[in-house]
């Protein structure tokens, strides 16, 4: 088991006075099987905001808000302490066959993640890719390792070369990219091949040598899960399953479902400064 306490900074700076604004924010982990919030906040400066909560389809916490009043820039701040306690070794001991995943009642069970979408389609390079793992896989589990084993060999984290609209085959065809990008192409070449997989957004501790008690730059992170009788998750561009140092906030079926903060403004004659900070600290 480890706590994290974890603190997320999104602030944005326009050029003139915003009259109205609208925003989603994503920034707040889950509770679920493997971690526990035990506490959780967030603010808004100016703090004129009116704000509703709720979960989304996809079961992630969003705060909603609205701020009516005039305002040059807008600063949201998530703080909270996870209790996080994965199941040691995540490894597919056994699982579906190819038979008994491609049947409608498991289809269906999990059918939001089947199809692709713009972010994870393939083309036709990626495609042959995908298809030649499945000929030579004898079970899902083979192929979602193989996979992995694929891009962690052909793919590289290298920031600044992609964007957020960048889907699976571009990143692929660049070699290169970010978290989003791996998971992308994970997610892209498992639904092609019948695997039903989704996106997965959170923060990651990264470095395991820091200490109880240390704050340190956390990052923002993105990794996959994929069905085989049950959701199983792996972290693409550290080419390792989840760890207690992953601490998730919500999935869906590809980053645009996760966006941390989203929203629409009314004047502001666009941004000046746009400012990202996450930090974390083991308490235990």
């Amino acid at each position: 088991m480890t706590r994290l306490k974890i603190d997320h900074v999104t602030r944005y700076d326009y050029n003139d006075n915003v009259s109205k604004s609208y925003n989603e924010a994503r920034m707040t982990p889950l509770s679920d099987d493997e971690q526990i919030v035990l506490e959780a906040e967030l603010t808004l400066s100016p703090g004129i905001a009116t704000v509703s909560n709720y979960r989304d389809y996809w079961g992630t916490r969003v705060a909603a808000f609205d701020i009516q009043g005039r305002h040059r820039h807008l600063e949201v701040r998530s703080s909270a302490t996870v209790e996080v306690h994965r199941r040691p070794g995540d490894e597919v001991a056994d699982g579906l066959s190819w038979e008994e995943l491609a049947t409608p009642e498991v289809l269906d069970a999990v059918s939001d993640f089947v199809p692709q979408t713009p972010l994870t389609r393939l083309g036709p390079e990626l495609e042959k890719v995908a298809e030649e793992i499945r000929k030579e896989a004898a079970d899902p589990a083979a192929a979602a390792a193989a996979i992995f084993q694929g891009i962690a060999s052909h793919m590289q984290y290298v920031p600044g070369v992609t964007g957020v609209h960048t889907d699976a085959e571009a990143a692929w065809r660049e070699a290169k990219g970010v978290c989003q990008d791996l998971a992308h192409v994970a997610i892209g070449m498992m639904r092609h091949i019948g695997i039903p997989a989704r996106y997965v957004s959170g923060y990651l501790h990264p470095d395991y040598e820091a200490g109880i008690g240390a704050t340190v730059p956390g990052e923002s992170h993105a990794w996959v899960e994929w069905w085989n009788d049950r959701w199983y998750a792996y972290d693409p561009t550290n080419h390792t399953p989840l760890t207690d140092f992953h601490v998730t906030v919500a999935r869906g079926r590809d980053y645009t479902d996760v966006t941390p903060l989203k929203g629409m403004v009314t004047g502001g004659g666009g941004t000046s400064g746009l400012d990202v900070t996450v930090e974390v600290t083991q308490t235990a």
